[in-house]
């Protein structure tokens, strides 16, 4: 049995240790009851987690909530398979980001560049950039909007402003190590969804049925739905970024160089990244499920089923669900904001230095990298001043799933290709399964991304 005690201790330590705690429980602790043996939280577990669970749970950002309360909103239970269907694919492909940044000790971008077309890469960056600004503006937006559900006085415009100046100052003037940390204690915001389905009336046998039994009608909607889906689940910010992060990790440990980096991998480090990254995904997917399950269960349930933004679907919870679950809801969407806009904004500045082949890292100080440092805050000030001149977060955000549409099959060739190489990764390159998934996942995102733009234009 766990010890209460002993956790308590543990919060009071360190936050983020919670985390990682309630995600080893959730994948290990049926199997040692099973086997009748009391189970045990390791810190070597806990050690492992960090690039991988910070990547997953930066994908659950405003823009994510919107979709998966949709989801739920407007067809209940229905699509929750997806949540399980979804984590697979996700995961093999951050794993093999993950491996390409550790095993060459470079970021994604960099050795596109190093290997591929550097005019097709330039592209990529170029929608890269138009897609996660606009994102960060439509989360900003989120963001702001769920404070003022919390807190009616404060004004919109100045919600925006502290929000971007908060996450900007983060991301320049503290160190990785720092930064790191802080971006893992946000991770915990992500169980206010978990809270939010806890606390409503729910059948869970009716979940579980649709969960593991997929159902879909193929109409126009569902179709467009399935795509937003797999848009914002499996993201090209994501990709950048993930591994950009491997390489910052590197450097932590002091391999300063490429060369360095290079001849310092091991077996031990590619197999804790494993963990890292699955267990990063999981969580991912399992809040994806979470948000879905609990408005399925209070607004498909009564029969609101058109939620356009996060904020709207916490405005309209609050009847069905109470002020607590309200409550969750409206700050989920703040401390997912602050967790997924420095991703967004960071996978653009490793990117676009990468390609250009300026220095970068936010293991570095402004003064050392101030072509890295100047495309985060473009970035933010871009998207700060859209929310000035009223965004439309819908537009912004479909727009973004295009300029997504277009880079996640491009960026995803060149993942699959180099992950698979020999002469790239030498002995840690992709088994044939894992590459074969890697090919399956592209054309999927290839097929989403032309029935986003179909839909579009149609």
């Amino acid at each position: 049995m766990i010890d209460a005690e002993k956790i308590a201790e543990k919060i009071a330590e360190a936050p983020a240790k919670v985390l990682d705690r309630t995600i080893h429980v959730i994948l290990k602790e049926k199997e040692a009851l099973l086997k009748g043996q009391p189970f045990k939280m390791t810190e070597e577990y806990i050690d492992v987690l960090g690039p991988g669970l910070v990547t997953g749970a930066a994908d659950d950002d405003p823009s994510g909530i919107a979709t998966y309360s949709q989801t739920g909103a407007q067809y209940g239970f229905q699509l929750i398979w997806l949540s399980l269907f979804t984590f697979p694919f996700m995961a093999m492909v951050q794993e093999m980001c993950a491996r390409i940044g550790i095993v060459t000790g470079q970021g994604l971008a960099a050795n596109i560049r190093r290997n591929y077309s550097k005019k097709i890469l330039y592209g990529v960056i170029l929608l890269l950039f138009f897609a996660n600004t606009l994102n960060i503006a439509a989360d900003l937006g989120a963001m702001a909007a769920a404070t003022r559900l919390l807190v009616p006085s404060f004004g919109f415009v100045m919600c925006v402003t502290i929000f971007g100046l908060i996450i900007l100052l983060l991301q320049i003037f503290t160190t990785y190590a720092q930064y790191s940390r802080i971006l893992k204690y946000l991770t915990l915001a992500l169980f206010a969804y978990v809270f939010t389905a806890f606390s409503v009336h729910m059948d869970w046998g009716e979940v579980l049925r649709y969960t593991f039994i997929p159902s879909i009608n193929f109409n126009r909607n569902q179709i467009f739905l399935l795509c937003a889906i797999l848009g914002t689940t499996i993201s090209p910010y994501l990709f950048f970024w993930q591994t950009s992060q491997e390489v910052e990790e590197q450097i932590l440990k002091g391999e300063k160089t490429i060369q360095l980096r290079k001849e310092n991998v091991t077996k031990r480090e590619i197999k804790d990244m494993r963990k890292d990254t699955w267990s990063g995904m999981f969580f991912s997917n399992l809040i994806m499920f979470f948000i879905i399950t609990a408005c399925a269960a209070t607004l498909y349930a009564h029969g609101i089923t058109n939620i356009a933004t996060a904020d709207q679907a916490a405005l309209a919870i609050k009847p069905f669900g109470g002020e607590l679950t309200y409550f969750f809801f409206a700050l989920g969407i703040i401390g997912t904001g602050l967790l997924a806009i420095p991703t967004m904004a960071g996978s653009t500045a490793y990117a676009t230095a990468e390609s250009f082949g300026w220095k970068q890292g936010l293991y570095l100080k402004l003064k050392q990298a101030y072509a890295f440092y100047g495309i985060i805050i473009i970035s933010m000030i871009v998207a700060v001043a859209a929310n000035y001149f009223h965004l439309d977060p819908i537009k912004a955000l479909i727009w973004s799933a295009v300029g997504n549409g277009l880079v996640a099959p491009i960026v995803l060739f060149f993942i699959v290709k180099m992950s698979a190489d020999k002469k790239v990764m030498g002995d840690n390159k992709n088994h044939k399964v894992i590459t074969a998934c890697g090919w399956i996942t592209t054309i999927l995102m290839a097929a989403v991304g032309i029935t986003v733009i179909v839909t579009m234009v149609f």
